[in-house]
């Protein structure tokens, strides 16, 4: 087989971008456009060692869920993958997804999942468009990159965005063809409009603009009065912004935002709550199915008024305030300080008093409590599709919540993430998917992890898998350190050349010790002697505290 052969193959699986495979001649080959079941005539294009890729020339027999797909770019386009393949195909495709990378990539073989839950009507669902605006063979072109490219593919009402979204380009197409406004050229970075960002608040109705702008150019785009008028007469128009970005990335925004009519955000309704938005705000875009992930995390939880929670990766706080409703106090933990000002502004309008937000890393905040012995209940996370980053979940099993509630958009990285857990003393109740994404191949869950009743060992690696020793003495001539409090006990082993902690054991105070603890702590006496062996100065250097009455196999 040679690169441009037309070869005839039948489509046997989805991999996970949305591609067809099959196999031609031994090879492995990765078709877009293809659904299992269909036969095709097809064209190859690129060759490796054993697979290679190729473009559907026509499809011979179809598959019993391909349909008529109802965007006529839709094989161009890189926005959606399955609009050629029944709605009902493509959910079981999702579920079967998330319970193949638990398997493959987690271990878990038999986890209660509930039926994934669909959407009402999966079409123009989306509440955000960022459409990039470029100029190509000298003419402007305005819609969606191609699949694995950037080059832009026009589209006239997109199945899955709102007739809003297609106004506001017609608007803006026209005034820069009639001004002679320049769209941006990536390669050169020369040409004055790079994006048009439409965001869209379907509980209240409103509607905000956002004019991304190359910031090499010093002033405003010529007549853009004229612009402003237009857009401002759009049904629930509230806010009009330029943006300035004059960086060479993906990134579409830049840092810098100019507001030149309305409001400097829209305010959108997700079930009782109202939900401030500004440009940069970080909010789900299927408000429908989020309003269910969000009641559904919160039933999971089980939330009592007792409960301390913390909502990690918390974005503009959404997730907090339907937690907050029933829960002592929430903490939420946020990198981007545009999206916890939003989440300030928002627990403001809402009465939602019981809410603190904290700007920084979730893998490094968290040690706060860590290291405050805060208890918590209840750990909420949403992180981004690289999943949770490792100090954090070590710091989760440091913490020891009652629950944890992990919502997730990748379900590789859910698998990665839940299999930690699960060595370490969580174990999985339920699951349920959401189709968020409709017609791409992304799957929202939702899952709820319980404590085990009789905690395991939480997080603990013995320090002679680290270390190697000259001789037996050299192990009572090493620090073990036991710390309790009211809610936990921590036992540390430090080497005594270096401050920093080889192993670590944490597990509640009323939990009996662990087997394989138990089973490597020296004896009570030796252990009171190695410990007795540091004065106060070299005990205190390491931030930890020993109530000598304490120190015990229990």
């Amino acid at each position: 087989m040679e690169r441009n052969d037309i070869k005839t193959i039948a489509i046997t699986d989805i991999g996970s971008k949305g591609e067809g495979i099959g196999r031609v001649e031994n090879f492995v080959v990765f078709v877009d456009n293809c659904l299992p079941g269909d036969i095709c005539e097809i064209k190859i294009l690129k060759m490796k060692k054993s697979y290679a890729y190729g473009k559907l020339v026509k499809v011979i027999t179809p598959s019993v869920h391909r349909v008529q797909s109802p965007c006529a770019v839709s094989d161009k386009c890189g926005g959606c993958a399955f609009l050629h393949m029944d709605y009902e195909a493509q959910l079981k495709l999702k579920e079967n997804k998330v319970r193949e990378s638990l398997k493959r990539l987690g271990g878990f073989d038999d986890v209660n999942m509930l039926p994934i839950e669909p959407m009402n009507t999966p079409k123009a669902y989306r509440n955000k468009a960022q459409i990039p605006v470029r100029q190509e063979s000298g003419r402007i072109k305005i819609g969606y990159y191609a699949k694995n490219s950037h080059r832009v593919i026009e589209n006239e009402g997109c199945y899955i965005q709102t007739d809003i979204v297609e106004e506001v380009v017609g608007i803006v197409r026209d005034y820069m063809i009639e001004n002679g406004v320049t769209a941006y050229d990536e390669e050169k970075m020369l040409g004055m409009v790079r994006h048009i960002v439409v965001r869209s608040a379907f509980g209240t109705g409103e509607v905000m603009v956002v004019l991304v702008l190359n910031a090499k150019y010093k002033t405003m785009p010529k007549n853009h009065a004229r612009l402003i008028e237009s857009l401002a007469q759009i049904d629930g128009m509230k806010s009009i912004c330029f943006n300035y970005n004059n960086e060479s990335t993906n990134v579409v925004m830049g840092e810098k935002n100019e507001f030149v009519w309305g409001d400097e955000y829209i305010i959108d309704r997700l079930g009782e709550f109202g939900i401030k938005i500004s440009p940069h705000s970080f909010y789900q875009i299927n408000p429908a199915q989020t309003l269910k992930i969000y009641e559904y995390a919160r039933d999971f939880a089980e939330i009592s008024k007792d409960d301390v929670v913390i909502d990690a990766y918390c974005g503009t706080g959404t997730i907090g305030l339907f937690f907050a409703k029933a829960a002592a106090r929430v903490y939420g933990i946020e990198s981007s300080p545009y999206a916890v000002n939003d989440a300030i502004l928002t627990a403001e309008v809402n009465g939602a008093n019981n809410i603190e937000f904290i700007l920084g890393k979730a893998e490094e905040k968290i040690y706060e409590f860590v290291n405050k012995d805060i208890q918590v209940d209840i750990v909420v996370v949403d992180p981004p599709r690289k999943g949770c980053d490792m100090k954090f979940l070590e710091a989760v099993v440091k913490l020891q919540p009652k629950k944890i509630a992990y919502i997730s958009c990748n379900p590789d990285t859910l698998a990665r993430d839940l299999k930690f857990l699960a060595e370490y003393g969580y174990e999985i109740r339920l699951l349920k998917s959401f189709d968020m994404f409709c017609h791409t191949v992304h799957v929202e869950c939702v899952v709820l992890l319980q404590r085990k009743e009789h905690a395991e060992l939480l997080d603990f690696k013995h320090f002679a898998s680290h270390v190697t020793f000259e001789d037996e003495g050299e192990k009572a001539r090493n620090k073990v350190l036991i710390c309790k409090s009211k809610h936990r006990t921590r036992v540390e082993y430090t080497l005594k050349t270096s401050n920093a902690p080889i192993g670590v054991a944490t597990y509640s105070t009323q939990d009996i010790l662990p087997d394989n603890l138990r089973a490597l702590l020296p004896s009570p006496d030796e252990l009171a002697r190695i410990v007795g062996a540091f004065d106060d100065d070299a005990v205190g250097s390491l931030g930890l505290g020993i109530n000598d009455g304490d120190i015990s196999e229990e």
